[in-house]
């Protein structure tokens, strides 16, 4: 019963019911990323006629999180790519870094020395900055 009220009236924890709905009527599984999103399109590739374009879109694996769709299938979901990774031999550049996903208000977010949320103290002034005074 959880899940049924978990599906019908949040967003956040994977898909609704009505997007369930939708894709199970007219989405076509184009693949999943390593972790477990899964990617879709219209059915036969035809074309939206509000769009112009093909619809694309993905089923998060747990939150809804924009950040934890990896690159290869961003441009792909976004009309950058015509052919999904799965459809081709995907391979990232060297210079490309694995994935991460945003740790923004989690306890793993980057806290730059000398922020007040880092651990630790911050550190004393070293004495070269000079304060402006008026009239000075």
């Amino acid at each position: 019963m959880k899940q049924f009220f978990l599906k019908v009236f949040t967003w956040w924890n994977g898909q609704t019911f009505g997007t369930q709905l939708w894709t199970w009527r007219f989405g076509e599984l184009v693949g999943e990323d390593e972790q477990g999103n899964r990617y879709y399109r219209t059915k036969g590739r035809k074309i939206d006629p509000t769009l112009g374009i093909e619809r694309r879109w993905v089923v998060y694996n747990g939150y809804a999180e924009a950040s934890r769709v990896p690159p290869s299938w961003h441009g792909w979901l976004h009309h950058t790519d015509d052919v999904a990774p799965t459809e081709e031999n995907y391979t990232p550049r060297e210079w490309e870094k694995p994935h991460v996903p945003n740790m923004t208000g989690t306890p793993n977010a980057y806290r730059p020395s000398g922020s007040t949320m880092a651990s630790g103290r911050r550190p004393k002034a070293t004495g070269d900055y000079q304060p402006w005074t008026p009239g000075s």
